[in-house]
């Protein structure tokens, strides 16, 4: 069966996860009851953040940590520091990251937080200070078996070093399995930093057959160059694909003959931008979407694909290096044309399958090599890309809706025979 596409106008993300929470309970036929439990958050904080600046001034940010489901095992998820961040935001990113650990078998439901802050305009110290703050607040509901923090926009290792140390003291001894992506000095596995990267790109690879594509003859597009998309320009690069075009929040740049990523990275590392690059042409942000390209990254933020630039996507892949960079809308149309799009929470679900791993290390206090690090996301990512191609062709469903439906009936199964209490 086909499952109809969703007409409705998408206000948020959080409606992009509902209509595809919705479009798997459809395909699955679960009962209502089952279907509410599954879109509600169980457990949502919002915290106030007050911080001293700097020069003696007070400010007050406001934060979130949302806890969408425990079925299969503890919460997990990251935290984001973005002046974007709302409550719905991060409602959804949670939802999305339960069905993630769902299709990838990693035991874990899905959470999610963040603070309403823009990094950029603030010291280090501050940030310090702000981190601190907001992980004493979420003290209650975070730890190693109830819910484990890592990095996304605008958070690194260090906020994580951070977190670690504030609910370490609180416990009174160190607990390097509260949160993961930590530095590797701390307890951070080898590998981490690279694995949503090297993820987005075994799938990607792994797909191209599936458009008639291999890696030396296709050209490539990657929007987004920061903790996702710098990675994945450069490891699709080392595999033999053109990478013609990457962006940033500044700008982008273009080359028909394919950009020097080392060269670039060298560059944004220089200048904090890809704009100014010598080896490339100045290019709309907007336009990089559009451009004629056999494979499209979107690896920046949510909902970037829509009903009004889908009709122009030319690229005969989109691979889903961001969570939600795709409304129903525009999937819609991009399955009209042709385009098969790989869904965020098959891609992208390399950072988690190797958070994942860092947990376990974590809890043994026994750390892998880099290389069996990368040997077993490699396992997991083409394992579940099988998996969800299977199913899809099977069922006659697009990957999405598969990679969905999937998740969603692991989640709904480890519901059932948990049972209700009381």
């Amino acid at each position: 069966m086909t499952a109809p596409a969703s007409t409705t106008t998408s206000a948020s993300p959080l409606d992009d996860a509902r209509a595809q929470l919705a479009e798997a309970v459809e395909v699955l036929g679960l009962p209502e009851g089952l279907h509410r439990m599954l879109a509600t958050p169980r457990r949502e904080v919002t915290v106030s953040i007050p911080l001293r600046r700097d020069d003696g001034s007070q400010d007050l940010f406001i934060g979130h940590r949302v806890q969408h489901n425990f079925s299969r095992g503890p919460a997990k998820g990251g935290i984001r520091y973005s002046p974007h961040v709302d409550l719905d935001e991060v409602r959804a990113l949670a939802m999305w990251m339960t069905w993630k650990c769902a299709l990838l078998d990693v035991p874990y439901g899905g959470a999610k937080g963040g603070v309403r802050i823009d990094p950029r305009n603030y010291s280090a110290a501050e940030l310090e200070r702000v981190t601190r703050r907001f992980t004493s607040e979420i003290l209650p509901v975070i730890g190693p078996a109830h819910d484990i923090p890592a990095p996304d926009i605008g958070t690194d290792e260090q906020t994580m070093a951070w977190m670690m140390d504030t609910y370490s003291v609180a416990s009174g001894y160190t607990v390097p399995g509260v949160v993961t992506g930590k530095p590797v000095a701390l307890g951070g596995s080898l590998g981490r930093a690279s694995s949503t990267s090297r993820g987005v790109v075994d799938v990607a690879l792994a797909a191209l057959p599936s458009r008639g594509l291999r890696p030396a003859t296709t050209t490539a597009a990657v929007q987004g160059f920061g903790k996702v998309g710098r990675g994945a320009a450069r490891f699709l690069a080392e595999a033999g694909v053109r990478v013609t075009a990457v962006s940033d929040q500044y700008g982008a740049v273009v080359n028909a003959a394919g950009l020097d990523v080392p060269a670039l990275e060298r560059h944004v590392d220089a200048t904090g931008s890809v704009v100014d690059f010598a080896g490339g042409e100045v290019l709309d942000g907007g336009a990089l979407l559009e451009l004629d390209v056999d494979l499209l990254v979107p690896a920046a933020v949510e909902g970037v694909l829509t009903a009004e630039n889908a009709p122009r996507v030319r690229a005969r892949l989109v691979v889903e290096g961001a969570n939600g960079p795709t409304t129903p809308e525009a999937d819609a149309i991009l399955a009209g044309n042709d385009i098969l799009v790989v869904p965020d929470i098959l891609a992208n679900a390399g950072g988690v399958v190797v958070s994942y791993f860092e947990w376990v290390q974590a809890n043994q206090a026994y750390w892998w090599t880099e290389s069996e690090v990368e040997a077993r996301l490699k396992e997991r990512m083409l394992g579940a890309w099988e998996a969800v191609s299977a199913y899809a062709a099977e069922k006659e469903l697009s990957l999405r809706t598969a990679a969905t439906a999937m998740a969603v009936e692991r989640v709904a199964s480890a519901h059932t025979l948990r049972g209700l209490y009381p």
